[in-house]
């Protein structure tokens, strides 16, 4: 694996690239695009935070940022790899946080008398982005779940499969602090069936 300071390796330019336990896949792989769309949610976390949501949320938003990270590498290490043991995982820990969150933000909203669109505040705006990026992670893990499932012993799963739970959960809370940064959800834009003209 190239060191974290040297940016240009040329060995992926072939279409190839490397995993974390040394292998070698296609760059057109599940493992590799659930990888990227994680990375990708990890940036836009980056632009929420300056974009100017609470400072509670913020300090979150730090912490979920480093779990990202965490989960990038268990995806791109397949279990039972070379290197599993010095992998980091995400751990049941990760997801009760997540959880916690998610239950102490609710208990903050205002009701919703329909369901809530995208916007409101820029912050709101970039939350609401950054879930449907999480749910799209989850869709691309889900998948990487069933293609490398074929061959594998039973009970012996492609990828820790807290990593899909992790981002279930993570979209919930993202949709829980889009409608926070909404004035607690009183300032949510909310759908009409039938907008009038």
């Amino acid at each position: 694996m190239a060191k974290p300071d040297r940016i240009t390796t040329g060995t992926g330019d072939s279409g190839i690239t490397s995993l974390a336990d040394g292998s070698r896949v296609p760059k057109t792989s599940p493992r590799v695009a659930a990888s990227g769309t994680v990375d990708e949610l990890n940036s836009l976390l980056g632009v929420v935070r300056v974009e100017g949501a609470s400072a509670d949320i913020d300090t979150e938003l730090a912490r979920i940022q480093n779990d990202l990270f965490v989960l990038g590498a268990d995806l791109s290490t397949p279990f039972g790899g070379a290197g599993k043991e010095q992998t980091p995982r995400l751990r049941n820990e990760q997801v009760r946080c997540i959880e916690e969150l998610i239950e102490a933000g609710t208990a903050r909203l205002a009701p919703a008398a329909s369901f809530v669109l995208p916007g409101g505040s820029r912050a709101a705006a970039f939350l609401h982005l950054a879930r449907t990026v999480a749910r799209r992670a989850e869709r691309e893990v889900a998948v990487l779940l069933d293609a490398d499932s074929a061959g594998r012993p039973e009970g012996t799963p492609p990828v820790n499969p807290l990593c899909l739970k992790y981002l279930n959960r993570l979209s919930d809370l993202l949709f829980v602090w889009a409608r926070r940064c909404n004035d607690d959800g009183r300032a949510d834009v909310l759908w009409q069936p039938y907008p009038e003209r």
